[in-house]
């Protein structure tokens, strides 16, 4: 049976998390998490939230179970003489660091925007459990004893049966004493799955689209990876020629000149053809620019994906990261892409600031494909 201050903190846990998940759509328009995340784990300052604890006062000054006093007095009282100053009329902020794992993460966002699961194609996708050691229990192989819980079980009942000895410390072990890992099997994705990004990066596309485009890829990563054994990424760059570059130049490249949006198209059909058997991967066409390209350019456009990325891609999303330029007259991408007919694979949504990142992922991920 757990002890009453593991059950407070597991208690204090589901609260942080809990705030999280409520301030889930204002850690997506964040670009701080983005600098936090770990390898498995991701470190999230959420704000008034502090865990409660005992504070002392000075030596000398009395304290609990110390002198005269009534039922229902306060066990201190302030001293005006100890006020160094003006008092302040606002509250303090208290920032508690919160590791979050990516696994966890991606939960939240499934429940906040309500995705479906995943159904990755294919004949040969295949869903296999994995055994997750996540608990302690007190039965158990040896094999799968926990030697530093067990010791600590140990060292614990000897100190309140006044037993232990600092001159001798010598620590058995019990059978009460004895813990143990155990295990909670999970599914665990078997599919493949690569998620090629295309940029404009003329020079219309600046920090602020880019970092956009940054925020909206960290969130559909975090999905994507919860649902595949592997996820590979590639990254391709054009204005008025496509190229493929690596992930810190994909961010941060600037280029000018005119802007031909299938110089990208046509790239990522080579590298499908080359590297992606669509027998054997999920592919994620995830596309984004500020809407401009050469008029005569959105025929090949349309032709390139209807006829050769459509047809073999799970989804192809289009992210038009623009407050105002180029964003609603008539010949912007977005609007050429709504004369193809492909409802079940082409999603497009509007990206103008980081508030409507939330908003887009539902349309991006919601399909479940």
């Amino acid at each position: 049976m757990p002890l009453p201050i593991e059950q407070d903190n597991a208690r204090f846990k589901q609260i942080v998390r809990g705030k999280i998940r409520r301030n889930l759509r204002k850690y997506m328009s964040n670009g701080e998490l983005i600098g936090r995340q770990g390898k498995d784990l991701v470190s999230i300052p959420v704000p008034q939230v502090d865990l409660p604890r005992f504070t002392f006062g000075n030596v000398g000054r009395g304290g609990v179970a110390q002198g005269p006093g009534q039922p229902g007095d306060p066990l201190s009282q302030a001293d005006p003489g100890d006020s160094a100053g003006q008092a302040g009329d606002q509250p303090g902020q208290h920032i508690l660091e919160v590791d979050v794992s990516l696994d966890e993460l991606a939960q939240m966002l499934a429940e906040e925007l309500e995705l479906p699961r995943i159904e990755p194609k294919g004949l040969d996708n295949i869903e296999s459990e994995k055994a997750r050691y996540t608990d302690i229990r007190r039965v158990g192989p040896d094999s799968l004893r926990h030697f530093k819980r067990t010791y600590r079980e140990a060292l614990k009942r000897q100190v309140i049966s006044g037993i232990y000895n600092p001159e001798r410390p010598v620590i058995i072990p019990v059978r009460e004493d004895m813990r143990y890992r155990s295990f909670q099997r999970k599914p665990a994705p078997e599919a493949n799955a690569v998620i090629i990004y295309m940029m404009d990066v003329s020079g219309s596309m600046g920090d602020y689209e880019k970092r956009l485009v940054r925020l909206t890829a960290f969130w559909i990563d975090t999905w994507l990876k919860a649902n595949y054994r592997k996820i590979e990424r590639r990254y391709i760059v054009h204005d008025a020629r496509a190229g493929e570059v690596d992930e810190h130049a994909f961010y941060h490249l600037r280029q000018s000149g005119g802007t031909m949006i299938s110089s990208a198209l046509q790239l990522c059909r080579q590298l499908i053809q080359h590297n992606f058997d669509p027998q054997d991967w999920n592919i994620y066409l995830f596309q984004f620019s500020d809407g401009e390209n050469w008029d005569t350019d959105n025929v090949t456009c349309l032709e390139l994906l209807s006829e050769h990325l459509l047809p073999v891609a799970n989804l192809y999303c289009y992210g038009q990261v623009n407050e105002y330029r180029h964003s609603n007259y008539e010949g912007a991408f977005i609007n050429q892409l709504a004369r193809l007919d492909e409802p079940a694979k082409l999603v497009t949504a509007r990206i103008p600031n980081p508030d409507a990142i939330f908003d887009a992922l539902k349309l991006f991920l919601g399909k479940g494909r």
